[in-house]
């Protein structure tokens, strides 16, 4: 199982949130909408400006709904709209940043060039991003409409939680990482709740990340490792691993934002991961759902630790989307964010689906899969 949600109605519980509180409908976009090849970084550029200014245009039509309207439209019993209104100013904030970089290859011609690179002008294009001039567009423009208001959702539905359930929206420090600090076009991929028993998912996804010539961080749960360690010697396991990074999940797939135990939860499992996999080994802890006290910070720093979450949810643990949309969710999400850490399962079979065929969407486009190893960069 996986962090923003699996059950909606348990974001309440007094003695803490069992599960993250997520979207009662995924959004997946057809690719096959878009009429162009993205196979350059003019390419991509083009159809990043495009995404942009449909999440823009969502985000400004979200802004005209009434409190009761924005409630039922996230799923919600209560919405904090402070809490809304300010995930909504750092969006557009990244939003217009974004299209200032996609713009560069703006010229005579090139679609979904709104004119302006500061935030006021990008606001502006957004809200007025209704058509198309190139019919070839719009059936895209059909599909992108309804993925973003459902995407956006899934994200202000997070926004209007936090703080009082945590999760993925938002950090609470620097210290904390979410991918959207790295550096344009750069994304890392990562792997939470492995890993499986042997001859499961987790090897078969090993084996396709080295036949793409890629590695990847993992973030294991200190009761699978040991599960695991039943089966197969550390040293064949540290063998698995090589080139990739490890970190720890915790001891078992529980939520850390209440539980009594979480410190030693956080040790214990950190503690088995080094010790098993010491090559591999990253001092990095990613929550179960994202979930995590706001006065953890100085635990972490003290156990030598990095909080680090995600900016693009694959939401590959789903059932209510397959290995097809989850692959064109994720490219859709990279063109709109342009950065970030990605979230993905080694437990689920999706994953093995969806690495090699973004590999080769984004082959030629300036995309950069960073090594592991350099993550963080400082």
């Amino acid at each position: 199982m996986r962090k923003p949600v699996i059950l909606l109605g348990l974001f309440l519980l007094a003695a803490g949130p069992l599960h993250a509180a997520g979207p009662s409908a995924v959004a997946s976009m057809d690719r096959g909408l878009w009429p162009d090849p993205i196979d350059t970084a003019a390419s991509f550029d083009r159809a990043s400006r495009a995404e942009l200014l449909a999440f823009g245009h969502a985000l400004s039509e979200s802004e005209q709904l009434g409190d009761d309207s924005l409630r039922d439209a996230l799923k919600l019993k209560q919405l904090d709209r402070a809490a809304v209104d300010r995930m909504r100013g750092i969006y557009w904030h990244r939003l217009a940043a974004n299209y200032a970089l996609a713009a560069t290859h703006c010229g005579t011609g090139e679609p979904f060039c709104a004119g302006g690179s500061d935030e006021a002008a990008f606001r502006k294009a957004a809200a007025a991003f209704t058509s198309v001039r190139d019919d070839r567009y719009a059936p895209w423009l059909q599909g992108a409409e309804t993925f973003h208001r459902v995407y956006l959702y899934e994200l202000l539905r997070l926004a209007s939680l936090f703080p009082r359930v945590s999760s993925e929206v938002d950090t609470y420090s620097p210290r904390e990482l979410s991918g959207n600090e790295l550096a344009d076009r750069h994304f890392l991929l990562t792997f939470d709740d492995g890993p499986t028993a042997a001859g499961g998912n987790t090897g078969k996804l090993l084996a396709v990340l080295r036949r793409e010539h890629l590695n990847a961080t993992f973030f294991l749960l200190g009761n699978s490792l040991q599960a695991r360690l039943r089966q197969t010697p550390a040293s064949e396991l540290a063998a698995d691993y090589q080139g990739m990074c490890t970190g720890s999940h915790g001891w078992e797939h529980k939520s850390h934002s209440a539980w009594p135990e979480w410190q030693d939860s956080v040790m214990r499992s950190s503690a088995l991961v080094h010790d098993t996999l010491p090559a591999s080994y990253v001092p990095l802890f990613r929550p179960p759902y994202g979930q995590r006290r706001s006065d953890s910070g100085a635990f972490f720093d003290a156990q030598g630790l990095r909080v680090t979450l995600w900016n693009i949810d694959s939401q590959d643990w789903s059932a209510k989307v397959d290995a097809d949309q989850v692959k064109q969710r994720v490219l859709t999400l990279m063109l709109l964010w342009r950065r970030g850490v990605i979230l993905f399962h080694d437990i689920h079979v999706k994953a093995q689906t969806a690495v090699p065929w973004l590999v080769d969407q984004t082959r030629g486009t300036g995309v950069q899969w960073i090594d592991c190893h350099s993550f963080p960069a400082s």
